[in-house]
């Protein structure tokens, strides 16, 4: 829950505050409409399974819910080095930052970036139904990934690695290095600021922004790459399931002083508008006596 309202309270912010229509926040929103969907997917199933120590779920519903999983997983892959790229020209190419970032490039990187998505559980999800399911009825996982599904096809599965293990590369390791290579640039710009008030507050940003991102991709390059130990890879698939739509809210919006000052207004509309109802009943109460 506090997950699910942390993400919406960012999309309802930035569509409804006027100061908030910038680049860095439209991806923002983004991120948080990918939270929301991967929370949506996973939680509701994976706390059952816990709570009742396992849980049935049919072939389809098990198929679906990794085809969404997927979605957002190879989605966030891609929008979370976006956002480095746009913190990247922000800081170090102010004067061309406007021009550069302008609406119709932010609108096709993300676009991109769900595309990208799409296509990598797409290309997953025609392989893994093209295999045979004979195995035993239970997967070994708090919700359905490729890794545990292989496991009860009587196929070979040698294609699947393989594809999967490929597209694992794809999706981790550009964006990973660019997001790296993104934040190697901010630093050196950071280190140049003479206000060591204004270095000390760059560098906790970006330092929660790095640890983030790394755990998130750091987690999925171990729990693909190294398929075997299923107790690691749980253990590992929590800390890029449920921490970043946990953390994000807070690392890159809440701590900011334009979201601060966004809430307030909204609150103080809130208030303003809780007070007009009721001198408006108040009102019709007295008309009626």
């Amino acid at each position: 829950m506090v997950t699910m309202a942390g993400n919406l309270l960012i999309v309802v912010l930035v569509i409804a505050n006027q100061h908030l229509h910038t680049p860095m926040y439209f991806f923002l929103g983004n991120l948080s409409c990918l939270e929301i969907c991967y929370s949506s997917t996973l939680m509701p199933v994976m706390l059952d399974t816990i709570l009742r120590n396992g849980k049935p779920i049919s072939f389809s519903s098990c198929f679906l819910q990794l085809f969404f999983f997927g979605y957002c997983l190879g989605a966030e892959c891609y929008l979370l080095s976006v956002m480095s790229y746009d913190r990247y020209l922000a800081i170090c190419k102010p004067l061309h930052y406007g021009t550069t970032m302008n609406t119709k490039k932010c609108i096709q990187l993300a676009a991109v970036s769900w595309i990208n998505g799409l296509i990598g559980i797409s290309i997953i999800m025609v392989l893994m139904l093209q295999l045979t399911y004979c195995g035993p009825n239970e997967i070994d996982h708090y919700f359905c990934d490729t890794v545990p599904l292989k496991k009860l096809s009587c196929s070979d599965t040698g294609l699947v690695e393989w594809v999967n293990l490929i597209l694992l590369f794809v999706y981790t390791m550009p964006p990973f290095l660019l997001t790296c290579t993104s934040y190697v640039f901010i630093i050196t710009a950071i280190l140049r600021i003479s206000s060591i008030t204004g270095r000390q507050k760059a560098f906790s940003t970006c330092s929660s922004h790095l640890i983030v991102v790394s755990t998130y991709y750091g987690s999925l390059m171990t729990v693909y790459m190294l398929p075997n130990s299923s107790a690691l890879n749980k253990a590992f698939s929590l800390l890029y399931t449920i921490l970043p739509p946990l953390v994000n809210p807070l690392i890159y919006s809440l701590r900011n002083n334009e979201v601060k000052r966004a809430l307030r207004r909204a609150q103080s509309k809130v208030s303003t508008f809780r007070i007009f109802h009721f001198v408006l009943n108040y009102l019709v109460s007295i008309k009626h006596k």
